[in-house]
């Protein structure tokens, strides 16, 4: 997972389980949440920075109260591309993001030029879900953006995020999916071209 921080033997329902039966027995403010949160990004455990990403999921009245720029703080200690998509992949929807669209923008747009790969891999996939689930072209022309951006770096945590996201545009921009995957046959990773033609041929990566 690239992670260098230890991880307690508990499996994914286990843990699950055990957060879903602490929060049945908790009452959670706007601050102590947002306060649980910073608290967990700054724990030694790779179990403690994966239960962030689990209670973005599992509590989203108070996911939607959270300043965007928490995430800031929080990647600032992600190692490898699971803590980046604990926290990133399908916790904040194409709603959210376009009901504060402003914050959001600024932020995307922040991360993908951090010296911090982790925060550069978060402004692509943060969009993931987004452009999947949503043909608004506000959240297309800052994927392509990002892409755009990054298309030239050859680390993995990078270059399959962009593979990601083109995928997750075509949906509702396929077109335009088709056309820059034409253009930029040259300067994009070579897995994300494959993938995403196998993606527009087939409906699936593999091409099977």
């Amino acid at each position: 997972m690239g992670t260098s921080k230890f991880s307690y033997a508990t499996d994914v329902p286990d843990s699950r389980k055990l957060l879903k039966a602490w929060l049945r027995n908790v009452s959670l403010t706007q601050t102590t949440y947002a306060n649980l949160l910073n608290s967990l990004s700054r724990g030694k455990s790779h179990n403690e920075y994966s239960s962030i990403g689990k209670l973005l999921e599992y509590c989203p009245k108070l996911r939607q109260t959270l300043d965007p720029r928490l995430l800031d703080y929080w990647l600032d200690k992600a190692e490898g591309w699971a803590e980046v998509d604990t926290l990133c992949q399908g916790n904040f929807t194409a709603e959210e993001l376009l009901s504060n669209w402003q914050t959001w923008q600024k932020l995307l747009e922040k991360f993908v030029a951090n010296k911090n790969i982790h925060k550069r891999r978060a402004a692509l996939v943060l969009l993931t879900g987004p452009v999947r689930h949503s043909s608004d072209e506000r959240l297309a022309k800052l994927a392509f953006q990002n892409i755009e951006k990054l298309k030239a770096e050859k680390h993995i945590l990078i270059t399959k995020a962009i593979s990601w996201v083109l995928r997750g545009l075509i949906k509702y921009h396929r077109s335009e999916v088709e056309v820059y995957i034409t253009k930029n046959t040259d300067s994009l990773p070579k897995v994300a071209i494959r993938e995403t033609i196998n993606k527009l041929k087939s409906g699936r990566k593999s091409g099977k």
